[in-house]
């Protein structure tokens, strides 16, 4: 099964004082990249994230946010500046002094100046971290995937179809070429009967122009080719997995074939065909930008 580059997905899980909610999008890209904003006491944890998004995720630009709630707040700690405390309450002293104001200064007010008390957080146990924060990662990671095989599995008919398309017009091309060659003898066989004036001219004549003209214009091997490169992307197509660079260079290959066939055509209907190739391949290459 093939998948698409874009999804969403979200996971939450709770253990313990912990609960985590891990949410993820991902969007089209050339390689994998991944964009983890974590809380500052989660920064240890960045790399393993990074290797777990490496086990469900081959290529596509992953944006992933994580939050993290402690339900017991146990890991938070006041303290005490006695340092601050003294010197704001030696300045107090000082101010009465010199501005011979009364020092009304009380421990509930000295309590609520900046400083004198803090939170201190306490050390946390970055395993138990560790432990919580993956399953809720992996959570997310399912979800993103299914939602990318869901979109996938849309993107794969939409691709088959293309390509079904484009069989009829390679075929299409040659079944038209037998009749650009029996148009081209009939009018080069007119034209040097005209320039010769004899009835009666070797068809080895005619025949030897003929396949001048067919070397010019036959856009047998370029069909051949097509049809392989065809064949080949829907088996890849069927085989699933990350194929997204495959069928990309498979799209490059049938664009260089259907401008040469356009480069040789001579005939109105077969122009007509190629260019509806080449429009046919360019869809198919964008849809395929989308393809892990």
């Amino acid at each position: 099964m093939i998948k698409s580059m874009t999804g969403f997905g979200r996971g939450e899980y709770q253990e313990g004082s912990y609960r985590f909610t891990v949410e993820m999008k991902s969007v089209n890209h050339r390689y994998f990249d991944a964009g983890i904003k974590l809380p500052r006491k989660l920064n240890f944890c960045e790399s393993a994230v990074r290797t777990v998004l490496k086990d469900y995720i081959r290529r596509g630009k992953v944006d992933v946010f994580v939050t993290c709630e402690d339900l017991t707040a146990a890991d938070a700690s006041v303290k005490y500046n006695g340092k601050i405390a003294e010197e704001y309450a030696a300045y107090f002293r000082q101010m009465s002094e010199n501005l011979g104001l009364v020092n009304d200064l009380t421990a509930s007010v000295l309590g609520q100046l900046p400083e004198v008390f803090s939170m201190e957080e306490k050390p946390a146990d970055e395993d138990v971290l560790w432990a919580v924060l993956e399953k809720s990662l992996k959570i997310a990671c399912r979800q993103l995937i299914e939602a990318r095989e869901r979109e996938g599995a849309a993107l794969f008919q939409d691709l088959m179809d293309k390509l079904d398309g484009m069989g009829r017009d390679v075929q299409a091309i040659e079944e038209r070429s037998p009749q650009i060659m029996e148009a081209y003898r009939e009018k080069i066989g007119a034209k040097l009967r005209e320039i010769l004036a004899d009835p009666q001219i070797e068809e080895s004549r005619i025949a030897s122009e003929v396949i001048l003209y067919a070397d010019k214009v036959c856009t047998d091997e370029e069909t051949v080719r097509l049809k392989s490169h065809i064949e080949t992307a829907k088996a890849v197509l069927e085989e699933g997995g990350a194929v997204g660079r495959k069928l990309d260079f498979l799209a490059q290959e049938m664009n260089r074939e259907a401008n040469t066939i356009l480069s040789k055509a001579n005939d109105l209907a077969t122009s007509n065909l190629a260019i509806n190739l080449k429009t046919e391949i360019e869809k198919l290459r964008e849809q395929i930008q989308n393809i892990e």
